[in-house]
């Protein structure tokens, strides 16, 4: 299985996280918005632990630092599956009511930038 493939499945793992965190935080009430910045950053660092050792199988000890320049490299695509997921919540009644939709919109947008990112400037061999 290839790197991206890895990738992707690892990504779809991390929009059930996403998702699951989401409807807990709206349930709980922490609205639209900030529930999905709760709900990435979890599904962040969960994206991070698996690509480190599935996708790139790095064998050095996971560490803050790299953490940090897995977010920093994946904000390109972080911007690109926010920027999706905020416009679809605020244009389409139906994601409003079904965040989770805007979630998966805003996740596959992101798919790419994030790998491409990560394999360069995180996972480097």
């Amino acid at each position: 299985m290839n790197a991206f493939l890895r990738f992707a499945l690892v990504g779809a793992a991390g929009f059930l996280v996403d998702a699951g965190v989401l409807a807990l935080a709206v349930f709980m009430g922490a609205g639209l918005f900030a529930g999905r910045a709760l709900s990435y950053l979890v599904a962040a660092t969960f994206t991070w632990a698996c690509n480190r050792r599935f996708t790139f199988a790095a064998t050095q000890a996971p560490s803050v630092g790299e953490w940090v320049r897995f977010l920093v490299a994946n904000a390109g695509g972080g911007i690109v599956n926010l920027g999706v997921y905020s416009t679809l919540v605020v244009t389409v009644p139906l994601v409003a009511r079904a965040p989770v939709l805007g979630v998966a919109a805003g996740s596959i947008a992101g798919l790419t930038v994030n790998f491409l990112l990560s394999r360069r400037f995180v996972f480097r061999a």
